[in-house]
């Protein structure tokens, strides 16, 4: 079964520009969304969302009502719910194996959804821009067509990626929007940064940096954040990249480096630190092969838990 808006299947043959003409109440919604000023989320109620990793809840969750993620350059955050059960999903996809992805979002929001009768499922799609390598135009076409193989119907309901998130400062290109949330609640979509980014952000963004695959990091049956157990070798010429300047490190470890945030490198490096001082972590991180598990206090904060409490 194919993407569909407004009930008329997407004709993937066409470039995406044909598809925004044919369809321009999508142009007026993306418009609407760049229009809004991006809202600070604080930690209370929050699950931050990195790159490559996915998690996904109900409305009956007692400790999540935000699944949110921002730094997102050429990468696209996707939103998938199904209107029925009000499961949400939220990915920050990469584009390194995108139909895979899409595949395991799909399977983890109808594991929720499966004993609702009515209700339809709903993508959103917030991110990329006009880059010079036309990454981001390279990922919106894999996920559109990721999520066109699908056997279900699939709404496409907001569509602000590449052209229609980007703006343009003195011939250099950007992204409009940079991160979004979504509240799992109110099915509300908006542009969001988030000051508190953990926990174990420095763990989690290695992970990402040695190639891992997209992984859940949530688990909503017992509300608990799980992150690893993780594996790495020693990473390749860490002390090399350690030693380069800002800008060696922002023009080769960038998909984009003329529209990165300011804090990209001071982030990479702080990654690259911890993956030098962690080289084997199956012997410094994750002994015992458990994960590190977080549930929210009272004050709607991440608080670590003893596995064997669990």
């Amino acid at each position: 079964m194919p993407l569909l808006v407004n009930g008329a299947r997407v004709d993937l043959a066409r470039p995406t520009g044909d598809m925004i003409r044919a369809h321009p109440h999508l142009e007026e919604k993306a418009k609407l969304l760049r229009s809004q000023p991006a809202q600070i989320v604080e930690p209370k109620g929050l699950l931050y969302v990195q790159q490559r990793e996915f998690a996904v809840t109900t409305p009956k969750d007692g400790s999540v009502s935000i699944l949110g993620s921002d730094d997102a350059t050429t990468c696209h955050i996707v939103v998938l719910r199904h209107t029925g059960s009000g499961a949400t999903c939220l990915t920050h996809c990469d584009g390194s194996d995108t139909e895979a992805e899409v595949s395991l979002i799909m399977s983890s929001v109808k594991s929720f959804s499966n004993s609702t009768g009515c209700g339809r499922l709903e993508v959103h799609l917030v991110g990329g821009f006009n880059d010079d390598r036309q990454l981001s135009q390279k990922l919106t076409n894999q996920l559109l067509r990721a999520f066109d193989l699908q056997p279900e119907d699939v709404h496409l309901v907001t569509f602000c990626v590449t052209e229609l998130n980007d703006r343009e400062e003195q011939d250099i290109h950007f992204p409009v929007i940079y991160g979004i949330a979504v509240n799992v609640k109110t099915a509300e979509i908006f542009p969001a940064t988030f000051p508190e980014k953990g926990p174990d952000e420095d763990l989690r963004s290695a992970h990402i940096l040695t190639g891992a695959p997209l992984t859940n990091i949530y688990d909503a049956k017992t509300e608990q954040l799980r992150i690893g157990p993780y594996f790495w070798g020693p990473f390749p010429h860490v002390d090399f990249w350690l030693e380069q300047d800002d800008a060696q490190i922002l023009q080769n470890l960038s998909t984009s480096p003329l529209a990165e945030p300011p804090h990209f490198v001071s982030h990479i490096r702080s990654t690259l630190t911890f993956l030098k001082e962690h080289p084997f972590p199956s012997r410094s991180l994750f002994p015992d092969r458990k994960p590190r598990i977080y549930k929210k206090n009272e004050e709607g904060l991440w608080e670590q838990v003893c596995s064997d409490k669990i």
